[in-house]
């Protein structure tokens, strides 16, 4: 309840207190490292303008955008939450753009062997005996893709009662790096950024709604020179695709 209200409050004070120059972004977490060095990219070319980026899971934001906060640029996955957000008119659908996209893997700790099968006649529930750390099923875009997954492949029932939903995907990861968890299921970008984490197998992706990233600027972004600016610049700069493919994300459009 207190992260809850704590991301309320953050992301109600980047709203109030937006100044000039400055371009407030709300993006998935599993952005994180890619679009920090971004902004590092563009602020170097635009010394004059300020990004200030949010990071939370794409559902949540949103939701947390309907009832208070206002952003000028949001960067998800998350395909329902652009249509809620749209919706309540704080973007407009049409300018919903692709970014990347993502793969949603398994991973164990470095010190485990542990095998993986992308068929339905694999029994993932018998390869490991421990826990299978995931984000949370119902309320966030990762847990979505998970419960996906899993029911698609036909292994959720076998593997219910041993599921540690956790409330962000550090918590995941380092679950799973301590041994909380003999297995974990995550993005692909999020394991890469951990080393005493590695990745046994990639889910199918028939098995899940791909996992793409689009970028949608606000109604009060589309007002805002420097987050069309902004925009433009993650859109036509060479170095920031290279940045995105070095991080593990994939241009499949």
């Amino acid at each position: 309840m207190l992260k809850q209200f704590g991301l309320f409050c953050c992301l109600c004070t980047t709203a109030s207190f937006t100044l000039a120059g400055e371009v407030n972004v709300y993006a998935a977490p599993s952005l994180t490292n890619a679009l920090t060095d971004i902004i590092k990219l563009y602020q170097q070319q635009y010394p004059d303008s300020k990004v200030t980026p949010v990071f939370a899971d794409p559902v949540t934001m949103a939701k947390q955008m309907q009832q208070a906060s206002r952003a000028d640029l949001y960067i998800s996955t998350d395909k329902n939450s652009v249509q809620a957000l749209n919706q309540n008119k704080l973007v407009t659908k049409k300018r919903a753009k692709y970014l990347m996209s993502d793969q949603l893997v398994a991973i164990t700790s470095v010190n485990m062997d542990i095998p993986f099968g992308q068929s339905k006649q694999f029994n993932f529930a018998q390869v490991f005996k421990g826990n299978l750390c995931t984000a949370q099923l119902d309320t966030s875009a990762l847990g979505l893709y998970t419960r996906q997954s899993l029911t698609y492949l036909g292994w959720f029932s076998n593997l219910q009662q041993r599921i540690s939903q956790n409330t962000d995907n550090t918590s995941l990861l380092n679950a799973v790096q301590n041994g909380k968890c003999e297995v974990g299921i995550t993005f692909q970008t999020d394991a890469l950024t951990s080393k005493k984490v590695k990745m046994i197998g990639i889910f199918p992706a028939k098995s899940h709604d791909p996992i793409d990233y689009y970028i949608t600027l606000t109604t009060q972004g589309e007002k805002n020179k420097n987050a069309t600016q902004f925009e433009r610049f993650i859109f036509t700069s060479p170095k920031v695709r290279a940045l995105l493919l070095n991080y593990g994300f994939s241009n499949k459009k």
